[in-house]
C-alpha cells in the first residue's frame, strides 16, 4: 500500500511539473576563463598591469597602505597578480632605475642558482661542502667539518658557531654543535657560492648572470658588491626582484622554460630541517606551527607572520628587503627601502602591520 501511494505521488508530481510551461529553461553557467600567467618581456621595460577595481579590490585601502609604507622609510613597493603590475608606488627620491640592496633577501638567489647548478649535474647538495672547497675551510676539527653538507648550509644548520661576527674566514668558522643538531642564522651560507664556483668552473658573476639573470630579463645593471667583511650582496631596481619574485611564483618557470626544476625548488620552499619549521633552503616559510628568528635559540610558537597568508614564502632582508610569494593568491609583493623600525633581524613588527594593510585591499 505503502509503495502505491508513492507511486502516485510520484506520477502527480511528474505530471505537474510538465504541464507547467512557464518554468524557465536554466541557462548553462560558462566557466569564467583563468587569466594566463603574465611574463614581462625580456629586455623590455614595458610590464602589463592590472587596475584595482579590475580586482575588486577595496580602492579606499590604497592610501593608509600607501601613508604607512611611505611612513616606514621605504623606497619601493610592488604587487603583482598573475605577473600583472597591481601597484608600484616609489617614494623619497626613489625611481624605478634606481638600484638598492637585497641584504639577506639575496640568500635566496644563491639557493636558487645552487639549484641549477645542481640539475645541471654539476654539485649535490648532499654532498659534504669540502668535496668541493677541500679540506681546511672552517676551523672545526676534520671529523666535524666533513659533517657539514652543502644542504647543511642550505638548512642554515652547519653547527658553526654563530656569535662570531659576518666574517666567513676558516677563522671564524668555528664547530658549535655536529651539523643537523642546531639551527642558527649564519653567513656561512655564502660558502655555497664557492662551491658553485668550483664545481662550475665559472666565476659567481658569470654563472649567476647566464643561468639566472638574463634568464628572466633581470636588468644588466644590477650587480653583486662586496661588504666590508667580504660577503656579496647584491644591488637591483625593485622590477628585477619582482622578476625573481614572478619566477618563484611559477615554481622556477619562465614562460615555457623550466629555469629550476620544481622538484628542488618544492624542497627550497618546505620545512627543511627538525629544528625550525619556518625555514626551507634560505627562504622563509609562513603559516608553521613554530619559528626561530635570526640571534636566538628561542622557539617562538605560531606562524610567523600572523597575519600573513598561510602558504606565504618570503625572502627577508635587513632593512626591510621583503620579497613576499603567495601561490594561493598568485601574489608577488616586493618592499625594498631603509628599516621600518629601530630593531630588526630579517623580520620585524612591519611585516605583520604591512600585511594587515595588504590584507584590507580584497577583504
Amino acid at each position: 500500500m505503502r509503495s502505491l501511494l508513492f507511486l502516485g505521488l510520484s506520477i502527480i508530481t511528474l505530471v505537474s511539473c510538465s504541464s507547467d510551461d512557464s518554468t524557465p529553461v536554466p541557462t548553462p553557467v560558462t566557466p569564467t576563463p583563468t587569466e594566463a600567467m603574465y611574463y614581462p618581456t625580456i629586455g623590455s621595460t614595458t610590464w602589463d598591469t592590472k587596475t584595482i577595481q579590475s580586482l575588486n579590490w577595496n580602492q579606499t585601502a590604497v592610501q593608509p597602505l600607501l601613508d604607512y609604507l611611505a611612513l616606514k622609510n621605504s623606497k619601493s613597493f610592488i604587487i603583482l597578480v598573475n605577473g600583472r603590475i597591481v601597484m608600484e608606488n616609489y617614494f623619497n627620491g626613489h625611481t624605478q632605475s634606481s638600484l638598492w640592496y637585497w641584504a639577506s633577501a639575496g640568500k635566496t638567489l644563491t639557493s636558487t642558482v645552487t639549484g641549477i647548478a645542481q640539475q645541471e649535474g654539476l654539485l649535490n647538495i648532499n654532498n659534504k661542502v669540502s668535496t668541493y672547497l677541500g679540506n681546511g675551510w672552517t676551523s672545526a676539527p676534520l671529523a666535524k667539518e666533513n659533517l657539514i653538507t652543502c644542504k647543511n648550509l642550505l638548512s642554515m644548520n652547519s653547527g658553526l658557531d654563530d656569535s662570531l661576527g659576518d666574517d666567513v674566514s676558516p677563522v671564524n668558522l668555528q664547530y658549535n654543535a655536529d651539523a643537523g643538531t642546531r639551527w642558527a642564522y649564519h653567513n656561512v651560507y655564502v660558502k655555497l657560492q664557492d662551491v658553485v664556483t668550483q664545481a662550475t668552473g665559472q666565476t659567481w658573476n658569470n654563472y649567476f648572470n647566464s643561468k639566472l639573470r638574463d634568464k628572466i630579463g633581470m636588468n644588466t645593471n644590477d650587480l653583486w658588491y662586496n661588504d666590508s667583511s667580504g660577503l656579496r650582496v647584491y644591488w637591483s631596481n625593485t622590477r628585477s626582484m619582482a622578476r625573481f619574485g614572478l619566477l618563484m611564483l611559477n615554481k622556477g618557470k619562465w614562460e615555457s622554460e623550466q629555469i629550476l626544476n620544481e622538484a628542488y625548488f618544492t624542497e627550497a620552499t618546505n620545512t627543511s630541517q627538525t629544528i625550525n619549521q619556518s625555514y626551507g633552503y634560505l627562504w622563509w616559510l609562513n603559516g608553521k606551527s613554530s619559528y626561530h628568528l635570526p640571534q636566538s635559540q628561542f622557539q617562538y610558537p605560531g606562524s610567523i607572520i600572523p597575519s600573513g597568508p598561510t602558504d606565504m614564502f618570503m625572502a627577508l632582508g635587513k632593512n626591510d628587503q621583503k620579497i613576499y610569494i603567495v601561490p594561493s593568491k598568485k601574489m608577488v609583493v616586493i618592499r625594498m627601502g631603509d628599516a621600518a623600525d629601530a630593531i630588526n633581524l630579517a623580520l620585524s613588527d612591519f611585516d605583520n602591520v604591512l600585511w594587515q594593510k595588504i590584507n584590507a585591499l580584497y577583504q
